[in-house]
């Protein structure tokens, strides 16, 4: 199949990425991307492989931007302050781009994770954390407790889970860092 003129993988990853922040990164399917750039669905086979190919390569997009916004975000600082900046940063991009949130957390091969942002991630992670003073396997234990906290906060407060109590998402959310702060702090990181 011959590609079409101006339409390339790059292209349709963005448009791709930019669907899932409107409709979810759930209901991306080549289909509905053919639609968007308007083509015919079989146009997109000469770009990509498929709907795999297409999530992957959306979630590899996302990785690499998440990743650059949290390292933004925390250059020069430490301690609770680059905690909360790396955090902060999570929240924001799933804030701005809700599909692209989800596709961040797609499975990859192991090929395809390995290239991409996924490892600097973790040793951003690894880096903030580092000002802690954890030893192995606590500092794995860290990483996964931030990830996971992070996750679970956002997910929740983008279901709308935090909307109709008080005190706010946003008093919650200080809250939440303050607790991973005493809870790292603590000789060892134990609680």
């Amino acid at each position: 199949m011959t590609p079409r003129p101006g339409l390339t993988p790059d292209a349709l990853v963005r448009a791709g990425a930019e669907l899932a922040d409107e409709v979810g990164f759930a209901h991306l399917t080549p289909s509905a991307l053919a639609r968007r750039v308007g083509v015919r669905p079989p146009s997109l086979y000469a770009h990509l492989a498929g709907a795999d190919d297409l999530r992957a390569r959306v979630a590899v997009l996302a990785l690499g931007e998440l990743t650059e916004a949290a390292t933004d975000a925390a250059a020069g600082l430490a301690g609770r302050d680059a905690l909360a900046a790396v955090a902060g940063a999570h929240r924001d991009y799933a804030r701005a781009h809700p599909g692209r949130w989800d596709a961040a957390r797609h499975p990859l091969d192991d090929a395809t994770a390995a290239a991409s942002a996924g490892p600097r991630m973790a040793a951003l992670m690894r880096a903030v954390l580092r000002g802690y003073g954890l030893a192995e396997p606590d500092a794995t234990h860290a990483v996964r407790l931030l990830g996971a906290t992070v996750h679970g906060f956002v997910t929740l407060e983008a279901a709308g889970g935090f909307a109709h109590s008080e005190p706010g998402a946003a008093a919650s959310w200080e809250w939440v860092l303050d607790a991973l702060d005493r809870t790292l702090t603590r000789p060892g990181g134990t609680p």
